[in-house]
């Protein structure tokens, strides 16, 4: 089954909203197999929309719509696709109950504009909508071709997705579908130049999707049976993990955050984080992950030279003579963490997020992260050249990636990606 996604509202058009549910529905569609072919966003347009719906409907088995389905003059979603699919729309008591009924929830009463809403399909049927006033719509055409409407609210849409669209689209699939996200740090071209033919095979199906610092490979496997999917999956990504190595860090979790808590809790370990250049990034991103208090304790945001010195115990003269950005300073802050907080592992950071404050050699984007470790006294140094992403907030974004990575790193035994392990007593290099 082939579709196309079509977002309704000149609101979507002009900027003044995100459309974030196109996005929700291109995954939830591949999650069921259904291959979209095209995305569009449409402005409140009947003749225009008309036209979009009839095309689309000339080379696509499903068309999933969102939006135009309120009260007002200009929500004409239901009528032109109604017209498109040879249908005809008729007058629910129900739904203008149960529209009455939301409102007197809410000590309010409709207008007589919302009876527009209780316009239903007459050959299609009606989607009930338990999150708001505006059932969806399904119609479907001669040749078996099908819409799908859905109200524009991305709450009000996604509960009705899982609630009763995703269920009757899987009852028209054959087959089921599983999918299974490996995460995987670093850039996509240079992972997808590893990997090239596992995303050769038509089933599972694979699939690289870029973001900051990261990457995510979506495996998709059809099978008979749900057991027979995900062990099709699995053995896919047991695959691309086998060639990644430790850059591939988890399957089917929010972000490395998450896994790094569950590593140190897996492990017995507390962790504590020294930051300057990122303010306290790695420690919010540890504390947004549920069930960090028992790994997580100590948290140092140390901006200004005095609050290392004061707090981590870095020596002033150390910061006088090598720079507060520097990798002794660096590891300096990593052994001060550990020592204040008591933790078995810690990171810490020092850098030029800019814009401005190059230093002679170290140009806006260099980055300073030590990772200690209180079990063995070692620690690692490695010096972060991001300077090809001058965004302020994309250099602290990546740096705090590198030592969430290195914290995973050091839980588990595993070298760092690159820089230095130092061992007790060994002089730190400027790097």
């Amino acid at each position: 089954m082939v579709a196309e996604i079509i977002c309704v509202g000149t609101e979507l058009l002009l900027g003044d909203i995100v459309n974030t549910n196109a996005q929700f529905l291109s995954r939830e569609l591949a999650e069921l197999g259904i291959t979209v072919l095209h995305q569009h966003v449409v402005g409140d347009n009947p003749a225009r929309l008309e036209a979009l719906v009839r095309e689309a409907a000339a080379r696509s088995d499903l068309l999933v719509l969102s939006g135009g389905l309120g009260p007002t003059a200009d929500d004409l979603t239901k009528e032109t696709v109604a017209a498109a699919f040879g249908d005809t729309l008729h007058f629910d008591e129900e739904e203008w109950g149960k529209i009455q009924a939301f409102f007197a929830r809410t000590h309010r009463r409709p207008t007589e504009n919302n009876r527009k809403q209780a316009m239903v399909p007459t050959r299609g049927s009606k989607i009930p909508n338990a999150h708001g006033t505006a059932p969806g719509a399904w119609f479907r055409d001669e040749a078996g071709r099908m819409a799908v409407l859905m109200p524009g609210v991305p709450r009000e849409m996604k509960a009705m997705w899982a609630e009763q669209v995703r269920p009757r689209l899987e009852a028209h699939q054959n087959c089921t579908i599983h999918s299974m996200t490996l995460r995987v740090l670093g850039g996509e071209s240079s992972i997808a130049s590893k990997v090239a033919p596992l995303f050769e095979s038509d089933n599972p199906t694979a699939a690289i999707y870029c973001k900051t610092g990261e990457s995510e490979i979506r495996v998709t496997a059809r099978a008979a049976t749900r057991a027979e999917a995900e062990a099709a999956c699995r053995a896919r990504v047991e695959e691309f993990r086998a060639i990644l190595g430790p850059c591939a860090y988890d399957v089917d979790v929010p972000g490395l955050a998450h896994t790094v808590v569950r590593v140190l809790r897996e492990q017995g370990l507390q962790a504590a984080t020294a930051e300057s250049c990122t303010g306290g990034l790695v420690a919010q991103q540890l504390t947004g992950v549920p069930g960090a208090s028992e790994v997580f304790g100590y948290g140092f945001v140390t901006y200004a030279s005095a609050a290392k010195t004061r707090l981590l115990g870095v020596p002033g003269e150390l910061i006088e003579r090598c720079n507060v950005v520097s990798g002794p300073v660096a590891a300096a802050m990593a052994r001060g963490a550990l020592q204040a907080s008591g933790a078995e592992l810690s990171v810490a950071l020092t850098g030029l997020a800019g814009p401005g404050g190059a230093l002679p050699g170290k140009p806006v984007g260099t980055v300073y992260l030590a990772g200690g470790d209180a079990r063995t006294g070692r620690v690692h140094l490695m010096r972060l050249d991001l300077g090809g992403y001058a965004d302020r907030d994309n250099i602290r974004t990546r740096a705090a990636l590198y030592a969430l990575d290195l914290l995973r790193r050091m839980a588990l035994g595993l070298p760092p990606e690159f820089g230095l392990t130092l061992e007790p007593g060994q002089p730190v290099p400027e790097l």
